[in-house]
């Protein structure tokens, strides 16, 4: 802080030789603006620094092109654009060329005019928008960051300056803050503050195994790293570079923090937030938002290895899959979208287990039968499990045709395995003669798996495909397009929005949903890490993702699938799916305990869907994820920088998780605020520490005070039936509201404006409650509904419910215009008169 704070800071930094000038400068204080302060303590250490490192000193100064400066230093040129007032843009090149702009980790590159000024101060500029002062000290050259308030962001006090260039290797080393917190990185399953680690992002499953059982090292995990953090001091990273990235945040030195590429661009964005969803946001702007999936894409997802894994091949068939999905329907078990994992292809000649032959497996009779049949049972989306490699089978060689004609990437000189994902006419080829050979037959999306395995050791061979410098520089990248690809291409082919399966990504990958967690063992030391991978993808521009429920391989623990699953379904994308033989994660293969639990927390889902598709939204506008650490809406609270058991689920809703088998009991962490039982009522005062019951049966949620919660009646798939009645649960607290999220849960339409929000406030009154519904405002018109609501209420019973005026009757029959007590589980129940066409306003007293 700069008050005193900042002044503790730089005695750390620059040692005892300044305390007398320090003191100087913290006694004119009164007397001075915070941004001169700042830049009188610039030229001071500046005026003491004599290494000319890294990029060099600026001698010859700066030109100024719109929101671009480029400093021409002794060593190469810096480009600093500006993308807002509070973002910019630098870029070092030692060549004094930049390179060209590329499509999959970054999507716009257009931004607004911003307005800055530029002072030359002899030995530094100063650059000021409406939120930053930038200081750019010209030997050595070094960046500065305050905000308009003189608080200090980011600094770069080192000797010759922090950029730098060693060989292939860029870098960029900055100042540590005292009380600095790091948070994102990707999908992570290790620890959620990255303050003193060292962190090393290159996409992969880990080569080190760390049990008997063949499980890889989650330290090691990388299924989706993003090469961006966020810092409790206000700003975020983003380096733009998809090569090999190190991470140095305090590891090496409590002074210092660093980030490295293993070649390309040193290429960075800087966002201030100053708050955590404000750089979230920034951070999607430059990267994409994720786009709306169809409404039903938040029901349940199934995956199925066709009554056969690995080694069981023989026992697959097209009557398994068709058997297991009305099997789920006679029971009452919703679920949306199925998927058929890998067997129920044909393993090739060349690449085995570990490419796509696009032939099915003898035992599939009629595969368009099965797609008809499944579609027939109100099964919206089926899909096909596949790997970017082609192959040769009995009756098709799509390997030898595409390496004839150059659609494989490149080998040693030789045509190679993958496709080239990254040549349009290569993935129009793939499409047309691999997956349109499903597609044609009633595929809708696909699973795009093994994406790490372009220039890497692959699961299922020593395969490591293509090499090379050039290849290291696609190898993170690869996981996009390869996503990419089929996402768009089933998105023509449909006619409606676009899903895809992927397991591994990158900066970017959120504009093709879905990614899931990977391959984790159903053992019960894999469950905690698994929901720290949610967190910290969430904390990473990442919205939409899934996970096993009930883990992967190996048969569960019925204790660990029942937890498993609860948090698989107050999870983004609820998807069951796992190899075990012969159980397969179907939920009656753990027992009636286990069905129960499963059946109890899918139908809860479904009723939860308005809820969940409304916070969708708000993610596709802001970039603010479904699942939210806790830092990302108390950052200011140190007690939440190592909670990585608990979560919000979307903008109500927190949920914790019990991880230790046998628990009866957990230990939850109360942000500030009141919090409420989600399923009792009772009332938590935040910023404290409580131990909970935790039977297996409960999950344990917990609301805000305040919260509104819209809910449709319960489904066995989605569109099962209309939607004539909302309801809205609601948990008094102070002035809150809610914007329920409408449109037609299909179509692009969204993009352009086509949808309706109906906003939804309460207030307190005096002894009582006042809620306010509005007639929906937008573009689309949705179909007409009522309104119920359920009320938590501690307080004395009602005495009248008056709606527009209106007194209501009181009486238990849930009809239109009535309302009645609870007093035993105390919620006030309310079946509006008026319906959607109009505004609502209800008085409690």
């Amino acid at each position: 802080m700069l008050r005193g704070g900042m002044t503790k800071q730089y005695l750390h930094y620059t040692g005892r030789v300044y305390a007398a000038a320090l003191h100087q400068l913290q006694l004119s204080l009164t007397i001075m603006k915070y941004k001169y302060f700042f830049l009188l303590l610039i030229l001071l250490i500046a005026a003491k620094a004599n290494a000319q490192t890294g990029i060099g000193a600026n001698k010859l100064g700066y030109k100024k092109s719109g929101n671009v400066l480029i400093f021409s230093n002794a060593n190469g040129d810096v480009r600093l654009e500006f993308c807002s007032p509070s973002m910019f843009r630098v870029r070092a090149s030692w060549t004094r060329k930049f390179e060209d702009d590329e499509h999959l980790m970054q999507e716009n590159y257009s931004w607004p005019s911003v307005d800055y000024k530029v002072t030359d101060a002899k030995i530094a500029y100063v650059i000021e928008t409406s939120a930053l002062i930038i200081t750019i000290v010209k030997t050595p050259f070094k960046i500065s960051v305050v905000n308009r308030q003189g608080i200090l962001l980011s600094s770069e006090y080192i000797v010759g300056g922090g950029i730098k260039h060693t060989g292939d290797t860029v870098s960029c080393t900055k100042d540590l803050l005292p009380d600095e917190h790091f948070f994102g990185f990707g999908e992570r399953m290790d620890v959620i503050d990255q303050r003193n680690k060292l962190v090393k992002l290159n996409v992969g499953r880990g080569k080190s195994r760390d049990n008997l059982l063949g499980a890889y090292n989650i330290l090691e995990a990388n299924y989706c790293p993003v090469p961006f953090f966020m810092s409790t001091k206000g700003y975020g990273i983003f380096l733009h570079n998809s090569y090999a990235t190190e991470w140095d945040m305090g590891h090496s030195s409590p002074q210092r923090y660093s980030f490295k590429a293993a070649g390309g661009e040193l290429d960075y964005y800087f966002i201030y937030g100053p708050d955590f969803p404000s750089i979230l946001g920034g951070y999607t702007s430059i990267t994409g938002r994720a786009p709306l999936l169809p409404r039903f894409a938040f029901g349940l997802h199934m995956g199925t290895y066709s009554g056969g894994t690995w080694g069981h091949e023989e026992l697959t068939s097209d009557q398994y899959v068709v058997a297991l999905a009305r099997r789920m329907r006679q029971m009452g078990i919703p679920v949306d979208i199925f998927f058929l994992d890998s067997t129920w292809r044909l393993f090739g000649t060349v690449g085995g287990k570990g490419a796509t032959s696009f032939e099915w497996r003898e035992t599939f009779k009629n595969p368009k039968a099965m797609f008809d049949s499944l579609y027939a049972m109100h099964y919206k989306m089926v899909g096909l499990h596949i790997r970017p490699r082609f192959d040769n089978a009995n009756k098709l060689n799509l390997l030898d045709q595409a390496r004839a004609q150059g659609f494989t990437y490149p080998e040693d000189g030789k045509p190679g395995e993958f496709v080239n994902f990254f040549d349009q006419k290569a993935v129009d080829w793939w499409w047309n003669n691999g997956v349109m050979r499903v597609g044609a037959l009633g595929a809708k999306f696909i699973k795009t798996d093994e994406g790490s395995a372009f220039g890497a050791l692959a699961n299922e061979s020593e395969n490591v495909g293509p090499t090379g410098p050039v290849v290291q520089k696609l190898h993170n990248v690869f996981p996009l397009a390869y996503a990419k690809a089929p996402y768009l291409k089933f998105q023509q082919l449909n006619g409606f929005r676009g899903m895809n399966q992927t397991r591994e990504g990158y900066a970017g990958i959120q504009r093709y949903p879905y990614i899931f967690a990977g391959d984790w063992p159903s053992e019960w030391q894999y469950f905690a890490p698994v929901i720290k991978a949610g967190i910290n993808i969430g904390l990473s521009g990442v919205s939409d993702w899934a996970h096993c429920m009930g883990g992967f391989e190996h048969l569960a623990d019925p204790e660990l699938y029942i937890r498993w699953t609860q948090f698989g379904f107050f999870s983004p994308i609820a998807m069951v799916f796992g190899m075990d033989h012969p159980g397969y994660k179907e939920p009656w293969a753990y027992g009636d305990e286990a069905l129960k639990n499963f059946k109890k927390y899918d139908l809860l889902r479904y009723r939860l869907v308005p809820y969940i598709y409304s916070n969708s939204f708000t993610a596709y506008q802001t970039g603010v994820p479904l699942m939210r650490s806790l830092v990302l809406n108390y950052q200011n609270d140190p007690e939440v920088y190592q909670v990585a058991d608990q979560y919000l689920f979307g903008s109500e809703m927190m949920v914790c998780p019990v991880t230790t088998k046998g628990a009866q009991t957990r230990t939850i962490y109360f942000p500030e605020g009141t919090w409420y039982d989600y399923w009792t009522g009772e009332q938590f005062t935040g910023r404290q520490y409580v131990h909970v019951l935790t039977p297996l049966d409960k999950l344990p949620i917990y609301v805000k005070a305040g919260a509104i919660i819209p809910m449709q009646p319960e489904m066995k798939y989605m569109d099962e039936k209309p939607v004539n009645d909302i309801t809205l649960d609601i948990f008094p607290g102070k002035a809150s509201s809610f914007d329920l999220y409408e449109d037609d849960g299909l179509s692009l339409k969204y993009q352009g404006g086509d949808y309706a929000l109906v906003h939804i406030a309460t207030k307190p009154t005096t002894g009582g409650i006042m809620l306010s519904i509005l007639k929906p405002q937008g573009k689309y018109v949705p179909s007409t509904h009522s309104y119920s609501a359920n009320i938590r209420w501690s307080g004395k019973a009602p005495s009248a419910v008056i709606e527009n005026g209106r007194v209501l009757s009181q009486l238990d029959n849930g009809n239109a215009g009535s309302w009645y007590y609870d007093a035993a589980n105390k919620v006030i129940k309310v079946k509006t008169i008026g319906d959607n066409r109009g505004d609502i306003q209800i008085e409690v007293k």
